[in-house]
């Protein structure tokens, strides 16, 4: 059974599997080869992924969901008509679309994959991206940073020893990383980034600009009008794709609101040197990501063999010149910005395979590559005085244990809660609480006689999990992690029920469509044979054709959502007699 790897993007995702030992990208259904990270609900309750649900975002932006990635690990939900959905959820209906493209291309049942998420996803992000693989049906083998994905396809091709800086610009994230591949090992020396900054941002500015402008000539707002609104946000996405080649482009969106004399369209031109005006602080909001991967891995930018630019946001001049500006290096363009992260997980994803199986057939060429992956945030407790004790340094190498002692802060204390948070800031409220630990059943003694021993163990994915002893008793004692911004084990069964049961209920629907529209073909077909043929057909025949003719049109006139199970039934025996009585 082949595995493959995910690129989960903010704007796009991509699919690539390992073939002939080389890692290829999947196209998808619709003969793309990346996919739109956007799931739209019809009125008549279809899910629709991909560049369906894209091309019908201004038409239905209340139904329309895009940039999911952004809320991964948090409580926001969005509301479908009546029903909370989460972004686990919501990503796993991306997922599955990608798993069934990879079926569809294969030939085969597809389970395994590994997933890639920004190097900067804390525990909580990091371990709700793996539920919504469960949810879509696929056994993550492991979950990986982006930017060493894209080091993992550059290095299978670019195994000579070297420094090598990914600077990784996506929709709705950055992250940089510096890199060492060396002797068949590639090594993440440090990683920093920003979660909340990518390619949205820098659409959200021209969208802006562009409605500005709009209502000051027209005097018309656009506040409210969320159709209107969407279409800006689509041209303005347009723009910025054809400003990394022109340097300048016109917007050009005929009726896009009503005026007190009719209809006002929105005609601008946008120049290059406008763009990167209004995105300029955008840009140099990286530097500091930069410097801190420099000065963390203990390198110069002079040191560094090679930059190389991971994400479609990449394209944009400005942020080339940036690097450029930043490093004193031209970046590479050995890599595919939108298709290396993919590939590098597939390759991944095709040796864990290989390993497991014990079938060599299986390893990509140069897969006998080591991976070396660390952490991207420091995990601390809060002690006493509401101090955050760093307990694991960030860019530790992964796999990690790590083992302290603590006791009781007051006398006779039964149990003790641990709060346990990702962040670099000294003060506990300054950090992200990612769990709370309870350890109970303490036996009573005096303040600090306790002792406790906690474990922290953190997997090759990044994700954290602990466990406790009381060194006093020698009874492991067990501690509940509390995040309320996760989903229950039940939460994930039902997620993944729902997710099956609505996959059926649009391939009905699909069924039901292909049936209708060949019961179509077929009474037009009849009706055809009717007009040319009728005078010479037998009476009878002619008789059978026309009742057969007018049967299907009656089943025809009903809806789709109306049919009860016997009007189905009624309507396939219709389609299949007036079928047999045509050529």
């Amino acid at each position: 059974m082949p595995a493959i790897g995910i690129d989960l993007g903010t704007t796009n995702s991509c699919l690539s599997i390992v073939e002939g030992g080389v890692p290829e990208v999947v196209v998808n259904a619709e003969g793309e080869r990346t996919t739109p990270s956007v799931v739209a609900f019809t009125k008549d309750g279809e899910r629709l992924v991909g560049a369906l649900a894209q091309r019908q975002s201004a038409m239905n932006p209340a139904r329309t969901v895009s940039s999911v990635k952004r809320h991964m690990g948090t409580s926001w939900r969005k509301d479908v008509d009546g029903k909370d959905l989460s972004p686990q959820e919501l990503s796993a209906m991306i997922l599955r679309k990608l798993r069934r493209d990879a079926e569809r291309f294969t030939g085969q049942d597809v389970t395994d994959a590994v997933i890639t998420v920004p190097a900067y996803f804390n525990d909580m992000q990091r371990n709700a991206t793996k539920d919504a693989g469960a949810i879509a049906g696929l056994n993550v083998l492991r979950i990986i940073n982006e930017p060493t994905a894209a080091a993992l396809a550059y290095g299978l091709d670019h195994g000579d020893s070297q420094l090598v800086m990914v600077y990784d610009l996506g929709g709705g994230t950055f992250d940089v990383s510096v890199i060492e591949i060396a002797d068949g090992v590639i090594e993440v020396l440090s990683t920093a980034g920003n979660n909340h900054l990518g390619g949205d941002d820098f659409d959200e500015r021209l969208t802006e600009h562009l409605i500005s402008a709009f209502e000051a000539q027209s005097g018309v707002s656009l506040t409210g009008d969320e159709m209107a609104r969407q279409r800006v946000r689509e041209a303005a996405e347009a723009a910025k794709r054809e400003l990394s080649s022109l340097e300048s482009t016109t917007v050009n969106l005929p009726y896009l609101a009503q005026g007190p004399e009719g209809p006002v369209h929105l005609e601008q031109t946008v120049t290059r040197t406008q763009f990167d005006q209004l995105t300029r602080d955008l840009v140099d909001a990286t530097t500091d990501a930069v410097n801190q991967a420099l000065n963390d891995a203990g390198i110069a930018a002079s040191e560094l063999g090679e930059v190389l630019l991971v994400g479609g946001s990449t394209r944009i001049p400005a942020v080339q010149e940036h690097v450029r500006r930043l490093t004193g290096k031209t970046p590479s363009s050995s890599i595919n910005p939108d298709e290396c992260v993919a590939k590098g997980a597939a390759i991944q994803a095709a040796t864990l395979s290989a390993a497991r199986s014990g079938c060599t057939d299986l390893m990509p060429r140069g897969g006998d590559l080591l991976l070396l992956d660390v952490i991207p945030i420091s995990f601390a407790i809060e002690t006493v005085g509401g101090v955050a004790t760093r307990v694991i340094e960030r860019n530790t190498t992964l796999p990690v244990h790590y083992e302290q002692v603590f006791t009781t802060a007051a006398s006779f204390q039964t149990k003790v809660e641990i709060n346990v948070m990702q962040g670099e800031r000294p003060m506990a409220a300054d950090n992200r609480s990612i769990g709370k630990f309870m350890l109970k059943g303490i036996k009573r003694a005096p303040a600090g006689t306790p002792q406790i021993n906690v474990s922290f163990d953190i997997d090759a994915n990044g994700i954290l999990t602990v466990t406790a002893k009381d060194l006093g008793t020698g009874n492991e004692q067990s501690i509940t992690i509390t995040d309320s911004e996760r989903l229950s084990d039940e939460e994930i069964q039902q997620a993944i029920r729902d997710a099956e049961r609505y996959e059926a209920e649009d391939a009905a629907k699909r069924a039901s469509m292909e049936e209708r529209t060949e019961a179509e073909q077929l009474v037009a077909q009849a009706q055809e044979k009717l007009k040319e043929s009728g005078k010479e057909m037998d009476k009878d025949d002619k008789r059978r054709l026309k009742a057969s003719v007018a049967n299907v049109q009656r089943c025809l006139a009903k809806r789709p959502e109306k049919m009860k199970e016997e009007d189905k039934a009624n309507f396939t025996s219709a389609v299949s007699e007036l079928k047999s009585l045509l050529p």
